[in-house]
């Protein structure tokens, strides 16, 4: 790196090209914003993905609540919906795998294999691989949109101002079809997450430096340093900062998963139940990969793109501070609480920053987690 902040090897990053939105993907974001698709009619897509949040939740809460009153609390943080365009769909493969590798799925039994593991996916779980099936789920769960039913959805959607619109791209059968209507209709709002250029705009100041226009602060600089360390604290083991070998811009994500250990946030409604865990992989909401133990308390490694916006970090939103995460990482608690102690031993123990030896000083100083939270602010996108 240059003294003076800059990047001293700049790439030339290579973006999703920006064209005016297809028919398909102007429908698309009509459903996106629809509230009347919702049993309250007042909680839509965008309700809990924001556009001006990175299309991340808004406001301070550690989870989002709908149902017909918006007052049934959902069991785990919001994702964003932002640079989810690469991401490979669910398989159990090789530690090191390509995403060409990654591709290819692997049945659950595989995975007692020695250095496989679980990486791809959307949600935390990883349990759809399409965008038009992540989105039907929020759609029909009672918890959030709670649309009830693909009867009752299709119902509304063809009283909706696009209707006219839909049957122009699929024909007056569309609407014959409960199953088809809905089914096309979130085809459209996953043609609009994949053109429009407010999903992946890649127009964060990390991404400037990438191609040498913009220049670190000092305390950026140290952060990045810091990011990168093997030895320390070791983010970029994980949340992966280098553009890929054809310039595409990095996702900062490895898309596997961890078990990190993270606490139980008994703020939220259904931890109230002392024999209620969430598993992750093992469920409750995933169920495919309840007979495979080792995957227990397993969550996805999320994007840090744009995470300084965000007010709820890990999947259960216990920390709700930027340098409450960072501070996780450093200072761990020693007592695993919201893993059954059978699960206990899949938490990551030796990657650095973890497995320190008793009495060693924490990876970090508060002087370098205060510069390394000033690099994860470069990875905020500009509006």
């Amino acid at each position: 790196m240059l003294p003076d902040g800059g990047n001293p090897h700049p790439v030339r990053l290579v973006r999703p090209t920006a064209a005016p939105l297809s028919a398909l993907a102007q429908v698309g974001r009509r459903v996106f914003f629809d509230a009347t698709l919702s049993s309250s009619g007042r909680l839509s897509c965008a309700s809990c993905h924001s556009p001006v949040h990175a299309y991340g939740p808004p406001g301070e809460r550690a989870v989002m609540s709908g149902g017909a009153t918006l007052t049934r609390e959902g069991l785990r943080a919001v994702p964003s919906l932002r640079y989810l365009e690469r991401q490979p769909n669910f398989s159990i493969g090789p530690d090191d795998a390509t995403d060409d590798e990654r591709a290819k799925p692997l049945v659950p039994a595989d995975a007692s294999a020695a250095g496989l593991v679980p990486q791809g996916g959307l949600f935390w779980d990883g349990r759809t691989d399409t965008l038009q099936s992540q989105a039907l789920e929020p759609l029909l769960n009672p918890f959030e949109m709670d649309g009830g039913s693909v009867e009752r959805v299709a119902a509304k959607l063809r009283h909706a101002p696009y209707a006219g619109a839909l049957v122009q791209l699929f024909g007056t059968g569309v609407l014959r079809s409960p199953r088809a209507l809905v089914g096309e209709a979130l085809s459209a709002v996953s043609r609009f997450q994949i053109e429009d250029p407010s999903f992946h705009p890649y127009a964060s100041k990390y991404d400037a430096w990438l191609e040498g226009k913009a220049r670190f602060t000092p305390a950026e600089a140290r952060g990045f340093r810091l990011f990168n360390e093997p030895k320390g604290a070791n983010c970029a083991g994980c949340h992966v900062d280098r553009p890929t070998p054809d310039g595409l811009p990095p996702l900062f994500t490895d898309h596997q998963y961890e078990a990190l250990g993270v606490p139980r946030n008994r703020a939220l409604a259904i931890n109230r139940d002392p024999a209620f865990f969430d598993l992750g992989l093992c469920g409750p909401v995933r169920r495919d990969l309840r007979a495979e133990p080792r995957f227990c308390g397993m969550f996805v490694t999320p994007s840090l793109r744009n995470v300084a916006t965000r007010r709820a970090f890990f999947h259960n939103g216990f920390y709700r501070t930027l340098r409450g995460a960072v501070d996780f990482y450093v200072y761990r608690p020693a007592t695993i609480d919201d893993l059954p102690p059978r699960y206990r031993a899949n938490v990551d123990v030796t990657d650095p920053p973890f497995g320190r030896p008793p009495g060693a000083a924490p990876v970090l100083t508060p002087a370098d987690e205060r510069d390394l939270i000033a690099f994860l602010r470069t990875l905020t996108d500009e509006r």
